[in-house]
């Protein structure tokens, strides 16, 4: 039982929620905190397993979709699927139960969030078809990912805001521009499977320049953030560390050398995010507005 669970966990990637998780967390406390809504335990319970869902009906998906292109890969033969760990319908089945208990825990929401769960699910679900089709895949996962923090100030408010709009184009830019880092690993496999994706359009070079251009706008984000939502010094530390990170990752990946892809992509990324929100949240509750 416990192998089982270990392999769906690796089949999910359950260790990247640590990307979007602090994301949604944020988005959470804008609506109680920066917004000033009542803090439930119940609620924030019922956003967690939302993320949880999602992401794993989206990961599971991905990888039971790109089963045969994950075959022929070298950096990927490995995994659950086409390594025989997991069969292709046991993965379609567990995508199809977290596309239910995702849409489930939503009715338990408000009516906002259930009605807006299936647009959710065909963004999260949609992106893994569009690199068959689009280089501008990466910017179809930034927007799954960008969901976190919206969704979970709607759970709590029921409507929109810019503030956490703000912050869900930040996640946006920021989580497109490192997939285009982590995708240059993969540029003359695409390539050869007239698979679509930034480096595989613009080479390496041009990939990283484009994913630099993401950065920035994510780190004008986070700065437009602060400035609009009147943060206080706590914040600008978060921030100052976020950006930080994304600086990093450029001087760690370059063209001729990607030996680095993945301290970038899991350690600063994964740095980015928690330091990020610890700092945002902080503020918000030390110094409300």
């Amino acid at each position: 039982m416990s192998s089982t669970v270990k392999n769906y966990l690796s089949l999910v990637k359950f260790s990247h929620t640590i990307f979007a998780m602090p994301f949604a967390m944020t988005g959470f406390f804008m609506a109680v905190a920066w917004a000033g809504h009542s803090f439930s335990w119940t609620l924030l319970l019922l956003v967690v397993l939302c993320m949880v869902f999602a992401r794993s009906a989206a990961m599971a998906f991905n990888r039971w979709l790109d089963a045969e292109f994950d075959k022929k890969n070298p950096r990927t033969a490995q995994r659950e699927i086409p390594a025989g760990i997991i069969s292709a319908s046991n993965a379609l089945w567990f995508v199809i139960g977290n596309v239910l208990l995702f849409m489930a825990t939503t009715w338990f929401i408000n009516p906002l969030c259930f009605f807006l769960s299936p647009v959710a699910m065909l963004v999260v679900l949609g992106y893994s078809y569009t690199k068959r089709f689009t280089a501008l895949c990466h910017l179809v996962l930034g927007v799954g990912l960008s969901l976190a923090p919206i969704g979970a100030f709607l759970a709590v408010t029921g409507y929109f805001s810019l503030l956490p709009v703000l912050l869900s184009v930040m996640v946006l830019c920021w989580v497109s521009g490192f997939d285009i880092i982590y995708a240059l690993q993969d540029e003359e496999f695409d390539r050869s499977q007239q698979l679509h994706s930034i480096p595989a359009w613009l080479g390496k070079a041009g990939g990283l320049r484009f994913s630099e251009g993401l950065h920035l706008v994510a780190a004008a984000m986070a700065i437009t953030i602060g400035v609009m939502g009147h943060f206080s010094w706590l914040y600008w530390i978060g921030a100052g560390v976020f950006i930080l990170m994304l600086f990093m990752q450029h001087r760690l990946v370059k063209p001729h050398d990607l030996s680095r892809v993945n301290l970038a992509f899991m350690t600063t990324n994964g740095i980015a995010s928690v330091v990020y929100a610890v700092f945002a949240i902080a503020d918000m509750l030390i110094f409300k507005p």
